[in-house]
């Protein structure tokens, strides 16, 4: 089992992560984590600081990567970044995407759209979104 998790540095992306973990420990399987910025900084850093700590101690096979994008700061780049997701999916062939949502409601998905949302309507693997 080979599992896609996106995140973004909040409480709900490290549940996520946390949940994957436990999926791949039960499965031995493989976690690769990815995060999206438009420049990487030492907040990104600490992202990926704090999600190699929740793999390292969990001892579960894993890659972490920063993908540099400037159109993840342009409005409802959400959803291109769930479009780069969907793309992730297909081009690495994984077998499962666990992300976190911030259930940020109906107005402001429309204003802004929803990672998880595109790749939920548009994924081709099984996605759990944690909220």
């Amino acid at each position: 089992m080979h599992v896609l998790v996106p995140i973004d540095g909040s409480e709900c992306s490290r549940r996520a992560l946390r949940h994957a973990v436990d999926v791949a420990t039960a499965r031995t399987g493989k976690i690769d984590v990815v995060h999206f910025t438009d420049v990487r900084t030492e907040a990104t850093n600490d992202v990926i600081e704090a999600a190699e700590e929740i793999l390292t101690t969990a001892g579960v096979e894993s890659q972490t990567e920063v993908i540099t994008d400037t159109r993840v700061s342009e409005p409802r780049s959400s959803t291109h970044i769930g479009k780069r997701i969907l793309q992730l999916v297909d081009d690495r062939e994984y077998d499962q995407v666990i992300m976190g949502h911030h259930g940020t409601g109906a107005v402001g998905e429309l204003i802004l759209g929803s990672a998880a949302k595109t790749v939920l309507e548009a994924g081709s693997v099984p996605v759990t979104v944690v909220p």
